[in-house]
């Protein structure tokens, strides 16, 4: 079996770097002679992305079931292509991936409440089962103080510091879940100077991009049973 292409993530909370991160990852592959290109997800450039723009900059409301839902269908219309690259030896980076739509979805609470999530977990998983699943996830753990230093934070609609608090607990029950079905999750501490990130960043893929011997795996095809969100928040 031809070697693949690696599937590499990266995600987590607002102005923790990932764009950065993941265009720096890019040049440094493209340096090295490794074949590999950059999805950022949401890509806000197809009709479906382009109404996730409009509702992340406030600029409409949905309801927060559709809202879900077209994040996961903006995933779909990549899904067959990134698969296709992979297969032909290109590594894929994301800029988010299903992760964070699981995430920002299941921190979501009632109004006026704070212990109960009002989409459940479960639902908020499903629609994105099947998809390629990456090899590796790299989680960019940013504290609140770092994060509000930030040039842009707080522009868009999730970007406040009890959401990305929530945000980020949900992240870590993902994490729990993501070993077997979602390839290998590893949190770097994005707190460090980009630099320093930067390198961390290429001793975790380093080998990885190298190429791939093993199939693509399907996401969260496990069939385990996964631990309702609300028990973050009791």
């Amino acid at each position: 079996m031809p070697r693949r292409g690696a599937f590499i993530v990266i995600e987590g909370l607002d102005r923790s770097g990932k764009s950065t991160q993941a265009a720096t990852l890019l040049r440094r592959l493209q340096d090295a002679q490794i074949s590999a290109k950059l999805i950022k997800f949401p890509d806000r450039t197809t009709p479906i992305g382009k109404m996730i723009d409009s509702y992340l900059r406030s600029e409409n409301e949905l309801d927060d079931h559709t809202v879900h839902l077209l994040f996961s269908a903006n995933r779909w219309e990549f899904a067959s292509s990134i698969e296709k690259s992979l297969q032909s030896g290109e590594t894929i980076i994301c800029d988010r991936y299903a992760f964070s739509g699981l995430a920002f979805s299941a921190s979501k609470i009632r109004p006026g409440s704070q212990s109960y999530p009002l989409l459940d977990y479960e639902w908020c998983r499903v629609p994105d089962i099947g998809l390629p699943a990456p090899d590796i996830t790299l989680f960019l753990d940013v504290s609140a103080d770092v994060a509000r230093k930030r040039g842009g934070y707080g522009e868009e609609r999730y970007e406040k510091e009890d959401v990305q608090r929530r945000v980020r607990d949900v992240f870590v029950r993902i994490s729990e879940h993501v070993q077997g079905g979602g390839g290998r999750w590893e949190v770097i501490d994005a707190d460090e100077t980009q630099e320093e990130v930067q390198e961390v960043v290429w001793k975790t893929v380093q080998e990885l991009v190298a190429g791939v011997d093993a199939p693509l795996e399907k996401l969260w095809d496990d069939k385990r049973e996964v631990t309702n969100v609300e028990t973050l928040y009791m």
